[in-house]
C-alpha cells in the first residue's frame, strides 16, 4: 500500500504542485494554493470509472433524436429567456452570485413552478435546514406537495434520494458543501468540487435530469472553485446586483443551448423576485439635465434605454481621475482622447466620473455616442437642444459616428417610451420609422457638437 502524501492545488485552476507556491504558474493567481491529501494507489484502484452511460455506442448523427425542443418551462419568463427558452433535459446549469443576492429565492420559485406543472422536484440544501427552506417557501406562497426538500451534504446520499424520488428537476445548493467519500480532502476543496460536479453531471446525463447547482463567489465577484468547473457544466449564469438595491440582473456567461447575449431583469420584493418586463422605465430618470444622456443598447434580442451621467470637474492634481461605473474604463479613455483631438474639448486638467443609472453594466460600442454627448455636456455646462432624445452609435478613432446593428429596434423602443428624437449615424439604416420620433443623422462627433450644443452656455 502506497503512503499518503500532501500536494498543493490551486483553487482557481486546479494546478497541482508537490510544494507550496506563492503564485500559480498556470493562471498567475497569488496565494491560491491549498494543501490536499493525495489518494493512495490502493484507494484509486477501488474507485471504478463511471461513464455517462454504460450502454452508450456510436450512432449516426442523423439517427440521434434531439431534445432541444423538449424544454421545461421554469414559470419565470425572464429565466426562460436567459436559458434560451427553458430547461433542457439532462442539462447541468451553474448559477453564482454574491451572498444574499437572491439565488436561493430564484431557484425556489423556479422549483415551485416546475413542481406544480410537471411533477416531483428535489431541492438539496447543504447550507440551510429544511425548516429555513420551508419558511422561505411560505413567504413565496409555494404550497405544492410535489416539491421535496432535504438537507444533505454527502454525495452518495444525494444520489440515493434522486434514485428514490425520481424527480423531473433537481437543485443542489451549493456545490461547495457537497463531499464524496472517495476523496479524502475537505468539502469545498478543488478535488471535492471537481468530483462532485462530475458525478452530478453523470447523474443528469444518464437520467435525463436537468440539474441546477449553486456556486460561491470570491471577494472579487468571480466564480469560486477551479475553472474546470465552468467547462464541465452546460450553462453558467451570473446573478448580479446590490443587496441594498431592489434591482437584480441575471446574465448568461456560457450557454450550450442558446445565446449568451440575453439578460433577465428582476426586482426583489417581500413576496420574492418579480420580473421586470419593461426594464427601460426602471433605468430611466425623470429629470434629464446637464451631463446626462439617454442611450439605447441591445441586450440579446431586447432593446433597453438607460441613462448615463457624466461629471467633468477641474482638478489640480497631476494625474486626473478617470472613474467609470457600468462602462469599460478603457473605452472611456479612448473617447476622451477622440473628443480632445477632434472636438477640442479639454479633459487633461479635469477629473471625469461616469455612471450608468440603475446599476446595469454596458458592453459593446453602441453606447459611445451617448457617452460622448454626456461628456461634452458636462465639460461645457450645456444641455443638448433636444430634451427628449436618445443616442445610439459607435465612435471610431477618426471621430466618425458609425452605425450599429439593430438600431431600428432601439428607435422603436424610444418611440414607445415617448422620446421625440433619435440621434444616430448618417449611415445608419432604419426601416419602418415609427410615428412621433424624428431621426437626427450625424456623420462625426464634431458635427454632433456643432449641431446639438448650439444653445448658450450656463457658465
Amino acid at each position: 500500500m502506497a503512503k499518503q502524501k500532501s500536494i498543493y492545488v490551486c483553487s482557481e485552476c486546479g494546478y497541482e504542485s508537490p510544494k507550496w507556491l506563492g503564485r500559480c504558474p498556470d493562471c498567475d493567481t497569488w496565494n491560491s494554493f491549498a494543501e490536499e491529501i493525495k489518494a493512495t494507489k490502493t484507494a484509486n484502484k477501488m474507485v471504478k470509472s463511471k461513464g455517462i452511460s454504460a450502454q452508450n455506442v456510436p450512432r449516426p448523427v442523423g439517427k440521434i433524436s434531439s431534445s432541444v425542443k423538449e424544454r421545461l418551462d421554469t414559470g419565470l419568463p425572464e429565466l426562460n429567456r436567459v436559458l434560451g427558452g427553458g430547461l433542457i433535459k439532462g442539462s447541468l446549469t451553474l448559477i453564482s452570485g454574491d451572498p444574499g443576492i437572491g439565488k436561493s429565492t430564484l431557484l425556489l420559485q423556479c422549483a415551485g413552478a416546475i413542481a406544480k406543472e410537471y411533477g416531483k422536484v428535489l431541492y438539496v440544501s447543504g447550507e440551510e435546514s429544511e425548516e429555513q427552506i420551508k419558511m422561505r417557501a411560505d413567504r413565496l406562497n409555494i404550497t405544492t406537495d410535489q416539491l421535496y426538500v432535504v438537507s444533505e451534504t454527502q454525495l452518495s446520499m444525494v444520489e440515493e434520494h434522486i434514485q428514490a424520488i425520481d424527480p423531473v428537476f433537481c437543485i443542489v445548493d451549493s456545490i461547495q458543501t457537497l463531499f464524496s467519500d472517495q476523496i479524502s480532502s475537505a468539502p469545498g476543496s478543488v478535488s471535492q468540487v471537481r468530483e462532485c460536479a462530475s458525478e452530478l453531471m453523470r447523474l443528469g446525463k444518464t437520467n435525463q435530469l436537468p440539474l441546477f447547482i449553486v456556486a460561491h463567489v470570491t471577494k472579487s465577484g468571480a466564480l469560486a472553485g477551479p475553472r474546470v468547473l465552468e467547462h464541465m457544466v452546460d450553462t453558467v449564469l451570473s446573478f448580479e446586483g446590490e443587496r441594498t438595491e431592489d434591482l437584480r440582473i441575471l446574465r448568461t456567461v456560457k450557454n450550450r443551448f442558446g445565446t449568451t447575449a440575453e439578460i433577465g431583469v428582476f426586482e426583489m420584493r417581500e413576496e420574492g423576485l418579480m420580473e421586470v418586463y419593461d426594464p427601460s422605465r426602471l433605468f430611466l430618470e425623470e429629470t434629464p439635465g446637464e451631463g446626462t444622456m439617454v442611450i439605447g443598447i441591445m441586450e440579446g434580442t431586447r432593446p433597453i434605454l438607460v441613462q448615463v451621467q457624466s461629471l467633468v470637474a477641474e482638478t489640480k492634481i497631476v494625474m486626473p481621475r478617470r472613474t467609470a461605473v457600468g462602462l469599460d474604463t478603457r473605452r472611456l479613455n479612448m473617447l476622451l482622447a477622440v473628443l480632445e483631438k477632434k472636438v477640442k474639448v479639454p479633459f487633461y486638467a479635469s477629473d471625469v466620473y461616469v455612471n450608468v443609472v440603475g446599476g446595469l453594466n454596458i458592453e459593446g460600442t453602441g453606447a459611445d455616442l451617448g457617452l460622448a454627448l454626456s461628456l461634452i455636456s458636462s465639460a461645457k455646462s450645456k444641455e443638448i437642444i433636444y430634451p427628449h432624445a436618445v443616442a445610439v452609435g459607435e465612435i471610431g478613432l477618426t471621430g466618425e459616428i458609425r452605425p450599429v446593428s439593430k438600431a431600428d429596434r432601439v428607435v422603436m423602443e424610444a418611440a414607445k417610451m415617448g422620446f421625440t428624437h433619435a440621434i444616430i449615424s448618417s449611415r445608419q439604416q432604419v426601416r419602418n420609422i415609427p410615428a412621433g420620433i424624428e431621426l437626427i443623422r450625424l456623420a462625426t462627433v464634431r458635427e454632433a457638437y456643432e449641431t446639438l450644443f448650439s444653445g448658450r452656455s450656463k457658465k
